[in-house]
């Protein structure tokens, strides 16, 4: 027996409830080492920005619908203070030029940005109208948060390191992403299940990319390692041989002493014994040079 709508909707809710909360953790690792090092080394403000501005407009999209929108507005208030504490550590280790950024993003999207858009909405929309604007906006939105990892993945493929993108948090991310899409789509809610599928596609993605570049060696890479170990084993064994003097034979230890023993009269016995076998043949070549044709 299949149960109701309403009942996938409050199961699938609960557990994007309980999952989102896990993904606005993850970073937690990233800012105990901020605090630790008093630094935020290559680590970039915009997706805390960018989260916290996406939570502030799904409360306020939450908000216009009748009662089906509740578990939307518990998980992004959470989330809104939880990227708030981020953001604050943030700025508070960043350097100079990092903080400033960081501060006119802050003031621009997340004060000015989110004021803009609550007025133009209490304006100019009411009732349907209104959560129509407020969903388009929130995908929109909601794309840019999905998509703001895509810095941290270009650092990825440049550095061919992925120290500075956690691999929980993209597992979560994408887990999110496919429990909310069947939320979304168990309320019958398109403006819920749309950008879910991005995020789901994107979270896939990172994960793919952390298991090539942390667990995957080109072998360009392992080539050049082996160059450089033949290379300097060569240079080793050209260090020893210089500096260390080779093997001593025997013939060249007892050689001069051999001859500088040898007694004279040997030696003329020798040079006498040559004369006497060389002298009748160079005479006898002698003749035959004398000798002409027949």
């Amino acid at each position: 027996m299949a149960l109701p709508h309403n009942v996938w909707a409050f199961v699938f809710g609960i557990m994007g409830n309980i999952i989102s909360f896990v993904v606005f953790l993850a970073p937690v690792p990233t800012f105990v080492r901020i605090c630790k090092k008093k630094s935020t080394e290559g680590f970039q403000s915009l997706p805390y920005l960018s989260a916290l501005f996406s939570a502030l407009l799904w409360i306020y999209y939450a908000m216009q619908k009748d009662g089906s929108g509740f578990l939307l507005i518990t998980i992004n208030s959470v989330g809104c203070f939880i990227e708030s504490i981020y953001i604050i550590l943030f700025i508070t280790y960043a350097n100079k030029k990092t903080r400033i950024s960081t501060l006119k993003v802050l003031g621009l999207l997340n004060f000015l940005g989110f004021a803009a858009i609550v007025l133009i909405c209490e304006l100019l929309t009411k009732g349907s109208t209104r959560e129509k604007v407020l969903g388009g906006i929130c995908v929109g939105f909601s794309v840019i948060v999905f998509a703001a990892p895509l810095s941290i993945m270009r650092l990825v493929v440049r550095t061919r390191s992925v120290e500075f993108m956690p691999f929980s948090l993209s597992l979560f991310l994408t887990l999110s992403a496919i429990t909310w899409l069947f939320y979304g789509l168990a309320i019958k809610d398109f403006y819920v299940a749309l950008p879910n599928v991005l995020g789901a596609f994107l979270g896939a993605i990172q994960m793919i990319l952390y298991i090539i570049f942390k667990y995957y060696k080109t072998p360009v890479a392992e080539t050049t390692e082996k160059s450089k170990t033949v290379s300097d084993h060569s240079i080793d064994i050209a260090k020893l041989t210089t500096v260390m003097p080779g093997p001593v034979l025997d013939s060249a230890v007892h050689l001069l002493p051999a001859i500088h023993t040898v007694p004279d009269t040997e030696l003329q016995v020798t040079e006498i014994q040559s004369q006497n076998i060389t002298g009748p043949k160079d005479q006898r070549n002698k003749d035959f040079e004398n000798q002409g044709p027949v």
